[in-house]
């Protein structure tokens, strides 16, 4: 398949919350190009840079494509909760507060009281839902122009193919969305956004947006002819409907800035239970399970006292062993959106063992997801890791000495990315086999 001199690709791109990650895909499933570069943030390394992230797309983009490449079909996925205002013509108005400032946790305090029935909505409600960023960004200067809220992860496929809209998948992440019925609570859109008329047309993944146009990309010959682009939502339901693909029935763990445990679950019914939250399920009419726990963010709060840094990056590559203290609940992780990690009072000194309460905890809280996940889905499941902590022996280790899960992991390290290109294939038309799409690199 060629458009003029080039062969024809689908691409996937994947906004994560410290890189970006492009990836292109031939109608057979072989991953042909792949670029990654930080994620752009402002000064202060809190909101991302809208305006220079959609021109870093472009170009990583352009230089996935070289002289080889035509894209014919992309599916952008990322951030759940991160957003901006815009104007008519999808200019960006305001900051996209990102979903671990601890500026949230003040902004929800101001309205947590008002909200009511948390169980109809596909994810509890905390300060980091979407619905803080939209209480946010009202009270920002430019927000008086504005005509639509778009997810970032949405926003390049918006202005693309030149239509507003939201993904389903980031639909769920905002606290008043309800899948059984596909609606918004409006008295929860209004209290936060103050209208349900900023919210877009909400679309399914895997939806053809619309056509693929960009001046940068059209002049530099790398589009082809009627490109289209193509909803993708948030990363981590579509990284986990990549591995069902793969393994079907599969668990899967990605551990990154995050970690997340994803399970695709057949039945519509499913339905959320404590700490899981859900969402549509992905090219199918079943529910995507989902549950957050941080990792990042405790690690480099732990890891401000240096000795105790050092201890944590030699039980991570398994260069020592843990002291015996990984289950004894000396460290606290910090609560979703912005809230702040400790020890215990009784916690040792001794920077070895508080570095191996630090990660016995996030190994805990890890494993609890996985439980909380597969009580929706009984039947025996496979866990399968992803991510850059998967690559990481030490903590691996660790995992399975709390948790008892000897997981098999994905060796395709993008795994969003991929399974964002796997999406955009199918929209094309395309039917790429799953077992070279996450086919180890140059294999």
């Amino acid at each position: 398949m060629r458009s003029g001199s080039r062969q024809l690709v689908a691409c996937g791109v994947d906004i994560g919350s410290t890189n970006v990650k492009v990836v292109l895909m031939n109608a057979e499933g072989a991953v042909v190009a792949r670029e990654r570069s930080e994620t752009p943030r402002d000064s202060e390394g809190l909101s991302i840079d809208v305006t220079s992230l959609l021109q870093r797309i472009d170009a990583m983009i352009l230089a996935a494509c070289s002289d080889a490449w035509a894209v014919c079909s992309v599916s952008v996925a990322g951030i759940g909760e991160d957003g901006v205002l815009v104007d008519e013509d999808l200019n960006v108005l305001t900051d996209a507060l990102s979903w671990f400032d601890p500026r949230r946790q003040g902004v929800y305090r101001g309205f947590r009281k008002a909200l009511h029935d948390d169980d109809l909505y596909d994810a509890s409600s905390d300060a980091s839902r979407t619905m803080t960023g939209w209480k946010w960004s009202r009270g920002q200067v430019r927000a008086s122009g504005a005509a639509h809220w778009l997810a970032v992860a949405d926003l390049p496929t918006a202005l693309w193919a030149s239509r507003p809209f939201m993904s389903d998948t980031l639909a769920s992440r905002t606290g008043a969305w309800r899948t059984r019925d596909r609606s918004w609570a409006r008295d929860r859109v209004e209290l936060t956004l103050g209208t349900t008329d900023l919210l877009p047309p909400v679309l399914r993944a895997g939806e053809v947006v619309g056509e693929f146009r960009s001046q940068a990309l059209q002049a530099a010959g790398v589009l082809a002819d009627a490109a289209v682009s193509v909803a993708g939502g948030h990363d981590h339901p579509l990284g986990g409907w990549g591995v069902d693909q793969l393994t079907p029935g599969a668990v899967l763990d990605s551990m990154g800035t995050a970690e997340v445990v994803v399970l695709q679950a057949d039945s519509e019914q499913a339905s959320r239970r404590e700490g899981v939250d859900i969402a549509p399920g992905i090219r199918s009419d079943g529910r995507t399970l989902m549950r957050v726990e941080e990792l990042a963010r405790n690690v480099a709060w732990a890891s401000q006292d240096p000795e105790v840094a050092f201890q944590i990056r030699a039980l991570m590559v398994g260069k020592i062993e843990p002291d015996p203290v990984l289950n004894a609940g000396y460290f606290h992780t910090g609560r979703r959106g912005g809230g702040r990690p400790s020890y215990a009072l009784d916690a040792p000194r001794d920077p070895l063992a508080r570095a191996s309460a630090v990660l016995g905890a996030l190994a805990l809280a890890g494993g609890e997801a996985i439980e909380a996940v597969k009580a929706e889905v009984p039947q025996s499941r496979t866990v399968r890791t992803a991510g850059g902590w998967a690559r990481s022996v030490g903590w691996l280790r660790i995992k399975a000495a709390v948790t008892g899960y000897d997981a098999e992991p994905v060796v395709e390290p993008e795994v969003t990315a991929v399974s964002a290109a796997l999406l955009a294939a199918y929209a094309y038309g395309w039917d790429p086999d799953p077992a070279r799409v996450f086919a180890e690199p140059g294999a």
